[in-house]
């Protein structure tokens, strides 16, 4: 056999082998938010409890997880850090999952995110995350206070906020975690007694164990669909 045939048995042989191989890249996906975030990929944080149920299902070696969550992050803080933190990491997938301090601050020291302000930000940063090529999904703020009769003192801001987030998904075809109706729904199931805190979180907004699981759940069941 000449040289030239077995170079090219060489190169069949070799490119039979490497196609024997499963070489798919896996997706990183970015959790972008707040202190809820950043606790995330602590030891029983969503982002951890996720990491379980790619296992779970076999997909581990498909998706890599990332938080980049900062303690008292508004929307206008992710716009000022967004290069840095997420669109340097090179995304496939960025999940956006903040609102709770945009509301939550206006009344405990006067720093919130007023309403027109809070949407344009948010479409910033949706902007900028969708020029980089990257798929977003966009959650609802969750709670602050877990009763279920509408006493919660933000509780007209939330619906407010998320109502928003609801019809700019709609607007723009984005996937969407609906946190707000899922933890109200649980809430209505499990939570007869109306306490304000103790079942999805242990302060009113930071997540309990049950919470936890919840949001990483509920954002499950979304990643899994972003192709």
């Amino acid at each position: 056999m000449d040289m030239n045939k077995l170079i090219l048995l060489a190169v069949f042989v070799t490119s039979m082998i490497l196609m024997s191989f499963n070489f798919t890249k896996k997706k990183k996906v970015v959790f972008f938010g707040d202190s809820i975030t950043q606790a995330g990929i602590r030891a029983g944080g969503y982002i951890k409890l996720m990491d379980t149920i790619l296992q779970q299902e076999g997909v581990q070696d498909n998706y890599e997880l990332v938080g980049a969550g900062v303690s008292g992050d508004k929307i206008y803080d992710l716009y000022l850090r967004i290069e840095n933190d997420v669109l340097k990491q090179n995304p496939d997938i960025v999940l956006i999952y903040v609102g709770v301090n945009d509301v939550w601050h206006k009344s405990s020291s006067g720093t919130g995110t007023d309403f027109p302000k809070f949407g344009k930000f948010y479409e910033a940063v949706v902007g900028k995350l969708q020029a980089a090529g990257i798929k977003v999904i966009v959650c609802t703020p969750a709670v602050i206070g877990e009763r279920t009769d509408n006493s919660n003192q933000q509780d007209g801001d939330l619906n407010l906020y998320s109502n928003w987030l609801r019809n700019f998904t709609e607007k723009n075809n984005l996937p969407l975690v609906d946190l707000r109706a899922g933890f109200m729904r649980f809430n209505v199931k499990n939570n007869p007694q109306n306490k304000e805190s103790g079942m999805l979180t242990t302060d009113r907004v930071h997540l309990s164990p049950a919470g936890n699981k919840l949001v990483a759940e509920e954002m499950w069941k979304v990643i899994k669909t972003v192709k």
